[in-house]
């Protein structure tokens, strides 16, 4: 079936993927005055297969959810791409594990110009995106989604980022490491925020349906407080540069976000919610990159 490439677009979830390609750019940027070129190779073979995998990873959590009924055509959000756009479930299915082989490829590509062991961290990565929604107790039904996720895609991919470069992870780049962790895991947080009634009604113990609503934006709150708090003690205690405190300058969009879930509303006025917790990791992983790129010039 022919399909347009705005399905499929928003098939992909885009505005998640500020949490696969944010900790490449940032892993690569903490390293940068150390080197006087950088392998731009190896950083886009890094971030395309990040991306690939989150993707992927995106696709079998559509697969998925419609195996075990929790999607619907009125389900809220860009998801629900087998109910609502007609793509069949093997499609999709298919589609996952293709993009999981060119991640694959390009990950072979980074082993033979680095290190075999980038294959051993790779699989065990392309495993856990698996099982996140796959196999018999998906991740993202219990209370560690937002942890798995966040460990994952904020401290391995900033890890593996660093090594390209360089050839071994700094301290530097291990403690920022955690305030994006932590922010990567406040999209999963924000995600399941909106989906509480529905999980709820499915079964899913996700942090949100176990302390309901309004705790659960407090825990919001208590993620960003402590990416913010993270990303000083880095500075202060782990000799990174004071410009990253310019990504502080994201605290206002944290903020708006914190306002937009305050109120416990109908899922699609939500939305806008999980907008911009994306958008503070954008803008937080941004300023951040560009401010440690340039800090020794």
């Amino acid at each position: 079936m022919n399909k347009s490439i705005a399905v499929y677009w928003r098939m992909t979830r885009p505005h998640t993927l500020t949490a696969s390609f944010v900790p490449v750019v940032v892993g690569t940027a903490i390293v940068a005055p150390r080197i006087e070129s950088l392998r731009l190779d190896l950083f886009f073979a890094m971030l395309i297969a990040s991306m690939l995998i989150q993707i992927a990873t995106n696709l079998f959590n559509e697969y998925y959810d419609y195996k075990r009924g929790l999607d619907n055509e009125e389900s809220v959000g860009i998801g629900g791409s087998i109910v609502r756009d007609g793509f069949k479930p093997g499609t999709i299915l298919a589609f996952a594990l293709s993009l999981y082989g060119i991640a694959a490829l390009l990950g072979i590509y980074l082993c033979l110009e680095t290190t075999w062991w980038l294959l051993l961290v790779g699989l065990v990565s392309m495993f856990v995106g698996y099982i996140y929604t796959g196999g018999p107790l998906p991740i993202a039904y219990t209370p560690f989604g937002e942890i798995v996720a966040g460990f994952f895609m904020g401290y391995v991919i900033i890890a593996i980022s660093a090594y390209l470069q360089i050839g071994y992870v700094p301290t530097e780049a291990v403690a920022i490491s955690v305030p994006v962790a932590i922010l990567i895991g406040s999209i999963l947080l924000a995600n399941n925020i909106r989906d509480l009634d529905n999980d709820k009604v499915n079964g899913r113990k996700t942090i949100a349906c176990l302390v309901g609503h309004r705790a659960a934006v407090y825990v919001l709150i208590a993620f960003f407080a402590a990416a913010v708090i993270s990303l000083i003690v880095a500075v202060v205690a782990f000799n990174v540069s004071w410009f990253a405190l310019l990504a502080l300058l994201s605290i206002p969009l944290m903020i708006k976000a914190v306002k937009l879930f305050w109120d416990d509303l109908e899922p699609q006025e939500l939305m806008p919610g999980m907008a911009q917790t994306g958008k503070v990791n954008t803008i937080f992983g941004l300023l951040l990159a560009i401010s440690l790129t340039f800090a020794n010039f």
